[in-house]
């Protein structure tokens, strides 16, 4: 009785956390339609009717009452998973009713394009699309950034601990470093950081660009600090001028840097920066990368040094933090640079940021995995830790790392493989089944640099938008609501057998009822 008394609550604060993201998304939705409102356009009344009815249903949903138990971590599973869908759904149903998309299908990929900040497009021309819309593009990026679950558990500390669940599935990386011994003001932190940069670089864009008006100033800022990468322009980042671009790189750089260094920086503690390892191989690998396409497009001599420089780390940094802006079609660059963009599809930007992919600190903790296998074949007797920023990783850590890769590997091997039988080419299944779950927006082949996804069949879109969904929630939190369900399926609370009562237990239980009575 007791244990359905505590389902009946956990499922109440489910049924409430969904409220409270129906009524945010809900929230959200005014500014797009007031801007439809000003511009006189029809698809105001699409956000704003929308926008209330997630608000009421929201209030519906979400008592002015607190949460009744502490989560497991199961519970934060679902309700993150869950909560992401719902969120897809409320940021859908805008671009239906406006009547800016063919099909639900649609829709719903570009909602979740937007929400997970992975930037591939179903519109074939983005500037003939009302400003509303536009707007509401980014800002779903921008929600999606810094995880729209992490809105509630910023501004409800109500959730007491069981916020630590939602902070956990939400938050990627290998751990959660928090900046305050209460989970509420770590979120309530990490989002004044990120909402002071967005602003920062909109008023850099606005004020220093080039070409580039307030209105494209804020939706820039909005999707360069989500990682996500949905322009305003078709020619998306090409568009604008060189200032603009070397504005963007420096912005796109921090936005996949860890945001707890960033605090710490603000609160005049810079040194962080180089104190973490996961900070210096980030900066590194660009750096290198960087100056290997930098002499590959130079030696073409069509481009002056300046150009090949901003060209290339403009493009490295998009690609490697998850971003997917793009300055020039990289497609038509030298192979070479084609395969390592390929690759940088996978790599991703530090733990803690808004980007997606592996992330830099799995990598490093998968490199000395392979060093530590290496020393111990040479010296069988010796014992070997890893460290990162000079602590020790427990065993749980390194083979969650580990697990993790292999999910992401066959997750990108059988996304390519479905893929492909929708009917796409080898080499596009592989960069959108690449692109889709780091991601990023822009593949290979038919969703390369200049593409969309507008040509892809419906059941491919489906495909790619879960590929996004799993790589925005770092897999394992989706596969464990699968898995969850699957055994519920597969083993229902009415057909499990209760396990026998032993002869001893049996007559443990009489004697103390004997007991009691007496």
């Amino acid at each position: 009785m007791a244990e359905d008394i505590k389902n009946t609550s956990v499922r109440s604060d489910q049924f409430r956390f969904w409220g409270i993201l129906s009524l945010y998304m809900g929230i959200f939705m005014i500014p797009s339609g007031l801007l439809g409102l000003l511009e006189l356009t029809s698809d105001s009344m699409a956000f704003l009717g929308t926008g209330f009815f997630a608000i009421a249903f929201g209030l519906f949903l979400s008592p002015k009452t607190k949460f009744s138990s502490d989560l497991k971590a199961r519970d934060g599973f679902i309700m993150v998973t869950c909560g992401w869908l719902i969120g897809s759904v409320w940021a859908a149903l805008p671009y239906w009713f406006a009547g800016v998309v063919d099909t639900p299908v649609d829709a719903i990929f570009e909602a979740i394009s937007g929400l997970t900040t992975t930037g591939a497009t179903i519109f074939n021309d983005v500037e003939s699309l009302p400003k509303s819309i536009l707007l509401w593009r980014s800002v779903t990026q921008w929600l999606g950034g810094m995880g729209i679950i992490l809105i509630a558990v910023a501004i409800l500390p109500t959730l007491g601990a069981g916020g630590s669940q939602l902070f956990a599935a939400e938050v990627p990386g290998l751990s959660v470093e928090r900046l305050s011994p209460r989970i509420a003001t770590t979120a309530r932190l990490l989002w004044v950081v990120y909402a002071v940069l967005t602003v920062l670089e909109a008023l850099l864009l606005w004020r220093f660009g080039y070409g580039m008006g307030l209105f494209d100033a804020i939706n820039h800022a909005l999707t360069t600090m989500a990682t996500g990468g949905f322009s305003t322009k078709n020619a998306s980042a090409g568009a604008f001028g060189p200032l603009d671009q070397w504005i963007m790189i420096i912005f796109i750089f921090a936005a996949g840097t860890n945001f707890t260094l960033h605090y710490r920086a603000l609160t005049g503690q810079p040194i962080f920066y180089w104190k973490s390892e996961e900070f210096r191989v980030y900066l590194g690998m660009i750096i290198v990368v960087t100056s290997i396409v930098t002499a590959l497009l130079f030696m073409e001599g069509d481009r002056t040094f300046e150009h090949a420089l901003r060209a290339s780390a403009f493009q490295v940094v998009s690609i490697i933090t998850t971003t997917g802006y793009v300055s020039e079609d990289y497609e038509k660059w030298p192979m070479a640079i084609t395969v390592i963009i390929f690759v940088l599809l996978f790599v991703g930007g530090s733990a803690g940021s808004t980007a997606g992919g592996i992330k830099q600190a799995r990598l490093v903790c998968l490199w000395k995995s392979g060093v530590r296998e290496i020393q111990r074949l040479l010296h069988p007797q010796g014992v070997f830790m890893i460290k990162i920023n000079n602590k020790t990783l427990p065993l749980e850590v390194t083979t969650g790392v580990m697990g993790f890769f292999a999910f992401y590997i066959f997750s990108f091997v059988y996304g390519a493989l479905l893929l492909a039988l929708t009917g796409m080419d080898f080499e596009s299944a592989l960069g959108c089944s690449a692109s889709s779950l780091g991601n990023v927006g822009p593949g290979l082949g038919s969703v390369g640099a200049t593409d969309t996804y507008a040509s892809l069949p419906p059941i491919a879109k489906l495909v790619s938008a879960f590929l996004m969904l799993i790589g925005r929630l770092e897999l394992m939190t989706v596969f464990v609501v699968l898995a969850a369900f699957a055994g519920y399926i597969m083993n229902p609370p009415n057909k499990r057998k209760k396990a026998p009562v032993s002869q001893e237990d049996s007559s443990k239980s009489k004697n103390k009822g004997a007991k009691n009575s007496k």
